[in-house]
């Protein structure tokens, strides 16, 4: 062997002792019920970035009416689109949510509960289906008030990627 040769070897012994970078995993859910748009778990592999998003709340139905911020159907579309385009700010998407937690105040058409149903129809537009089949971990908790008299929904995220 040449001296001119111990250069290549020494980088090919060198390339061959550097570790190896597996593929990144994937966030794993698990489904109690298959129907459903929630996750029962979601397990976020080591390496993942994890991106909260901070509590989201609904924008005005009309601009001019700043207290008119629609039912909680309304509400819950406003703040999801706005949580999937803040993510989309981050090149992240609805399907890479593995944790929400939904705030809801009572309504006066039930008798001052949350209208969870409203809410939930809303919800399964954006997970669980066949265009984003990823489906958060999520709780939902009635409250006694938001931030207006009539804002009845906040919602936090955590995306993982």
């Amino acid at each position: 062997m040449t001296l001119r040769m111990l250069p290549a070897l020494f980088l090919a012994i060198g390339a061959a002792a550097l570790p190896t970078v597996p593929a990144q995993a994937q966030v794993t859910r698990t489904k109690n019920n298959p129907e459903s748009p929630i996750a029962s778990t979601a397990t976020v592999p080591p390496g993942t970035t994890l991106h909260f998003i901070s509590g989201t709340t609904p924008s005005p139905l009309d601009p001019a009416k700043p207290e008119d911020l629609g039912d909680t159907r309304a509400q819950t579309l406003s703040v999801l689109t706005k949580i999937k385009a803040q993510l989309e700010t981050l090149g992240l998407g609805m399907g890479d949510v593995v944790k929400m937690t939904v705030f809801l105040v009572g309504v006066p058409e039930k008798d001052g509960k949350m209208d969870s149903a409203a809410m939930n129809e809303v919800f399964r537009t954006f997970f669980g289906t066949a265009e984003q089949p990823n489906s958060p971990t999520r709780s939902t908790i009635q409250v006694a008030a938001l931030g207006r008299p009539t804002m009845y929904v906040e919602i936090e995220a955590i995306a993982a990627k």
